[in-house]
């Protein structure tokens, strides 16, 4: 059985990341960027697959970790018989090639250290070739050039580098794993030490901004230099995870790549950053929104690759056993060509949040959206996939015609506040015609409750905002109603489930955890309705998943008591934000929004 998900811990350099677990091992690596080949693949198949261990070699009494204060410099303490050591990790910002930094600093004792490299690339599948140099290693294989810098002497084990070394109180030794295109030179090595100095600073300065101030800073600003780390900084875009195919349920199938940047993670996102004072990280967000969405609208992906790559074709590694058994491995996403259609109303609330918030209007942005509004005039009777991208027939999801009401609302509001141009009456109707199909279709006056698809019996987590997004005030009965259905039929274990999953609704087996940011949606859902006390119990109780460092995945299983799915999981961590700013009472909400997610 593979180390837990929440066992990991996450480093990174706003490019890519890597995840380090409890044991000293980093498992997960995929350089240059999120989206690259891994070169620690042992996260979805053995060592041999890829890894890095650094950690002692007599047994290990206690480990205690932390990330350094407002940075994402992690330090790891191991404590054994022989004294205790310090594990230090970090990704430093890019210079001339991307790197990670290993430190090992005695503090007690002299500990017996093992470090143990097994290098691949292409997610495990190529063997680079190795040569061993007085300073570290060099490998290659096909594009891919890595090099470890370190003054403990390494040998050669078949295709695994191995060192065996002591450190005593006081000592130091470092280790840095570069990577660099295989037909350009070798960078010169970094100073390990100046880099340390650098890396902690930056973060420090950045995570210093941030403006919330209530109760659980803390974990809000872990949730932002969280949103930062999964961040692609020459672009702007945020990927949804650092992992592909970590399981919704162990030993499932439903294993999908995450680390690309969904249009629905627009508002959520920008919400976030803007009432958390991160204004540049939000103009960036926007800027790649409008990038990534330019075009025709019929033609709009509901996610996209860093730079806005349209064409994600999913295919599995057949080599790889998966996480825990839960195969198939999946790269790329299939779902990228499905028709969502409330995709619309999250890019048109995205930039309408923009506008209330002061930011720089630009010219494209607005003709964008107008695009937009006349292609929901078109097709907003039709039926979709909806946001949780289930891959059986398509429905008319009470959700997604939410979300088309809120594409026409939200620009009807930008012609009324904001004075640009725009058919107002006309959308005013059409405005109201969605509306009244919703509420008509969408309800059920037997169950009290919104349903998830027209005409159907079934609840869903998504239905919880539909006051969040203004649709109806959460003074509503039929609000009111749906709240209550689903407390009754889709919480398991004080968590909230998206829906109750069907193999003829998805075309996938049944299983799967709850859902962590449709949790938080209830919080605030039990906020709005008056009932805060609950509220507060509620988002507390998800903060109480979040790992020993702050960190949480997509999903949680009551049962086995483990974090599934891809991790850490931006979804989750904007919707914590988010929450905690709306049960703060000096962090204003917007009147008609209090987007979570």
């Amino acid at each position: 059985m593979p180390s837990r998900i929440e066992d990991y811990a996450l480093i990174g350099d706003c490019h890519t990341a890597a995840l380090v677990g409890r044991d000293g091992s980093i498992d997960w690596l995929c350089f240059p960027h999120f989206d690259s080949g891994a070169c620690f693949a042992a996260l979805l198949g053995t060592p041999e697959h890829g890894r890095w261990l650094l950690a002692p070699r007599t047994e290990v009494r206690a480990v205690h970790r932390r990330y350094r204060e407002g940075t994402l410099v992690l330090e790891t303490e191991f404590e054994t018989a022989d004294g205790l050591i310090a594990v230090i990790d970090f990704m430093p910002g890019r210079g001339q090639a991307a790197n990670v930094v290993r430190m090992v600093e005695g503090r007690r004792g002299t500990v017996p250290m093992h470090t143990e490299l097994v290098l691949r690339s292409d997610y495990g599948a190529i063997e680079p070739w190795l040569q061993h140099t007085d300073s570290g290693v060099w490998a290659i294989a096909g594009p891919d050039s890595f090099r470890l810098h370190t003054a403990i002497p390494l040998q050669r084990r078949d295709l695994t580098s191995v060192a065996d070394f002591t450190v005593a109180a006081g000592q130091r030794q470092a280790f840095i794993l570069g990577w660099n295109p295989s037909h350009e030179e070798v960078p010169a090595p970094i100073d390990p030490w100046e880099a340390l100095r650098e890396t902690e600073a930056w973060w420090q300065e950045w995570a210093s901004r941030c403006a919330y101030q209530g109760p659980w800073r803390e974990a809000v600003v872990r949730s932002l230099i969280t949103l930062k780390a999964l961040t692609y900084v020459p672009t702007g875009g945020m990927v949804a995870a650092a992992t592909t195919s970590l399981p919704e349920q162990l030993g499932g199938v439903r294993n999908w790549d995450y680390r690309y940047c969904w249009l629905r993670d627009a508002t959520f996102t920008l919400y976030a950053l803007l009432n958390a004072g991160y204004r540049e990280e939000a103009r960036a967000w926007r800027r790649w929104l409008l990038r990534a969405a330019a075009g025709r609208p019929a033609a709009t992906n509901i996610m996209y690759g860093l730079a806005g790559e349209r064409r994600l074709p999913e295919l599995e590694l057949d080599w790889l056993p998966g996480y825990a058994g839960s195969r198939p491995v999946r790269i790329g996403n299939a779902a990228s060509r499905q028709f969502q259609l409330d995709i619309y109303g999250e890019v048109l609330d995205a930039m309408y949040q923009s506008r209330r918030f002061g930011l720089e209007p630009e010219e494209a942005g607005w003709r964008l959206e107008q695009e937009f509004v006349r292609y929901v005039e078109e097709v907003f009777g039709n039926p979709d996939e909806g946001i949780w991208e289930v891959r059986g027939p398509r429905r008319h999801f009470t959700h997604s015609k939410v979300m088309a009401w809120v594409a026409v609302d939200r620009a009807v509001k930008s012609v009324e506040h904001f004075h640009v141009e725009g058919p107002l009456a006309q959308w005013r109707q059409l405005r109201a015609t969605i509306h009244e199909q919703v509420c008509r279709e969408g309800f059920d006056p037997a169950l009290n409750s919104f349903v998830q698809s027209y005409g159907s019996k079934d609840l869903d987590a998504s239905l919880l905002m539909i006051p969040l997004v203004g649709f109806l005030p959460a003074s509503d009965p039929r609000v009111r109603g749906t709240v209550t259905a689903i407390e009754r039929g889709l919480m398991r274990n004080g968590f909230v489930a998206r829906y109750t999953t069907r193999p003829a609704v998805e075309g996938l087996p049944p299983g799967e955890g709850v859902f962590l940011a449709c949790t938080f949606w209830l919080a605030d859902n039990l906020v709005l309705i008056g009932r805060y006390e609950e509220a507060r119990q509620t988002f507390e109780r998800v903060l109480s998943l979040c790992n020993d460092v702050g960190l949480l995945s997509e999903e949680y299983d009551p049962q086995t008591r483990c974090l599934v799915g891809n991790f850490p999981q931006a979804f989750s961590h904007v919707g914590l934000v988010n929450t905690a700013m709306n049960l703060s009472p000096a962090v204003p909400g917007p009147a008609e929004q209090r987007p979570q997610g």
